[in-house]
């Protein structure tokens, strides 16, 4: 490729430029590729240089057209590489990876949105009537999107902007099937914006997303889609089975301690371990710090207690009743920040947003779903950990009751329960993240099943013994300090 040349150049009316253009030929500086279009590219396919510049193109080679239908929703070529227009004639246009399909309809109208140059796309509002009409499979493909990709089109909309988003959009839609004829199109998209907004009659609805908001339970998709990748790993992965090692309550409460210090430690909860033992077999409350010496009694209230930790939910309501009424006592020593209730606000980690506040429920039921396909108590831990952790459904307090939730599934299959001690912090965070925000579940899996052999390995008999192995193994160092070592 000669950098200094742009990729695209284009042939002109202009004699001057013309004759540049034709010398750059010459000296085999460019190549043509369509009409009025060359390429400094001598590296990529011709194919690939075109669905690179798709829409400059169309606009030098068309600038009339309007790009319309599901081009108009999508913003890209279809899967079959087709990209679809309205102009004054049917035609099919065959270029090398691409073809254009244009049908005759409607001119530009004034509201259609500018896209390239000259080159226009249908608005929002005339988008979703077109994609409303009828249209035949050709070559394997429709010129408009599914039914359940335009309710969840319209689902964006309401996230974004509220009921009164909605309501706009059908307005100018009313507006505009007018000039365009589309009567029946507005009417099939004024009942699907009443479903979803529980005003008329479900049953118009296709996508279960959208049935979801119109019951008053919307969920979010990316993040249930994530789930179920995360779930269909963990199904196929056969988890070493390690048998609790805590036969007595008081063996049960020892590993509890540090199972609640260290689950506390990891969310800024920071408190030396003799500390911590004053708190939790004192109930001193230091100096303060009234709220961090609650957060570890609250969590060991509950880590503690075997009959409450063997408890796991039966259904999605289940679920969400046992998640909140855990949350409320580690959280009890925190009214500010409402144990028990879910968030009324959007919270975030960095550049990461949880699950908005109108979803969390939701997300959570729908989440919940897998739970069950999954064979493993290891595995079920895993994705239960992952469930609460990715929905972040609270105020505060989201990665100790996801660590709870998580053990509570391994307490009930009678499995270790795992801790995350400091200096794993990072790998811990670091292996979420890649699940987070690559959705590359593989290093989160095996980050959890690694420390559940470190937890497998501790022995919870004696107090002073396992605290001593929690020392020796570097599990109370800071990440830099240190690496997780074990025998």
């Amino acid at each position: 490729m000669n950098l200094t040349l742009p990729e695209i150049l284009y042939s002109s009316s202009n004699v001057a430029e013309s004759k540049k253009i034709s010398q750059l030929q010459k000296k085999g500086m460019i190549r043509k590729i369509l009409p009025k279009a060359y390429t400094s590219n001598f590296e990529e396919s011709d194919e690939a240089i075109i669905k690179k510049h798709i829409f400059p193109l169309i606009a030098r080679h068309y600038p009339e057209a309007l790009v319309s239908h599901r081009t108009g929703f999508e913003f890209s070529l279809s899967p079959l590489s087709n990209i679809y227009l309205t102009s004054k004639q049917n035609r099919l246009i065959k270029w090398p990876g691409v073809t254009l399909k244009f049908a005759k309809g409607p001119a530009k109208l004034e509201n259609d949105r500018p896209l390239f140059e000259g080159l226009c796309v249908s608005s929002l509002e005339r988008s979703f009537l077109e994609n409303l009409s009828s249209s035949r499979i050709s070559g394997g493909e429709s010129r408009t999107v599914s039914e359940e990709v335009i309710e969840e089109k319209l689902l964006i909309q309401l996230q974004s902007g509220g009921e009164k988003r909605l309501n706009e959009l059908r307005d100018k839609a009313k507006e505009v099937s007018k000039v365009l004829g589309m009567h029946k199109e507005f009417e099939k998209l004024n009942q699907k914006i009443g479903a979803i907004l529980s005003t008329k009659p479900i049953d118009i609805l296709r996508s279960p997303i959208a049935m979801a908001q119109a019951f008053g339970e919307p969920y979010d998709p990316n993040r249930v889609n994530l789930f179920h990748k995360l779930a269909a790993s963990l199904r196929i992965n056969a988890f070493e089975q390690r048998p609790d090692k805590a036969s007595t309550a008081d063996e049960f409460r020892n590993f509890a301690f540090f199972e609640c210090y260290f689950s506390n430690y990891i969310e800024g909860t920071t408190f030396e371990v003799e500390e911590a033992i004053e708190i939790i077999y004192q109930n001193k409350v230091i100096p303060n710090r009234n709220g961090d010496s609650h957060d570890i009694m609250g969590t060991f209230e509950i880590c503690s207690n075997k009959f409450e930790m063997s408890k796991i939910a039966s259904d999605p309501a289940e679920f969400v009743e046992l998640l909140k009424s855990r949350h409320a006592t580690i959280m009890q020593g925190r009214p500010d920040k409402e144990p028990g209730l879910f968030k009324e606000k959007p919270n975030r980690a960095g550049s990461t947003f949880f699950v908005l506040p109108n979803m969390v429920s939701g997300t959570l039921k729908a989440g919940f779903e897998a739970l069950a396909t999954i064979p493993t108590p290891l595995g079920r831990a895993i994705y239960m950990m992952f469930l609460i952790s990715e929905v972040h459904p609270f105020n505060d307090g989201n990665g100790r009751i996801a660590r709870v939730m998580m053990n509570a599934e391994l307490v009930h299959a009678g499995e270790q329960r795992i801790l995350i001690p400091t200096v794993y912090r990072d790998d811990y965070i670091g292996a979420l993240r890649q699940l987070t925000r690559r959705s590359l579940p593989d290093a989160f899996m095996r980050m959890l099943n690694r420390i559940h052999g470190y937890s497998h390995w501790l022995n919870p008999s004696n107090f002073d013994n396992l605290l001593q192995q929690i020392k020796s193994s570097n599990a109370l160092q800071e990440p830099d300090q240190g690496k997780l070592d074990w025998g």
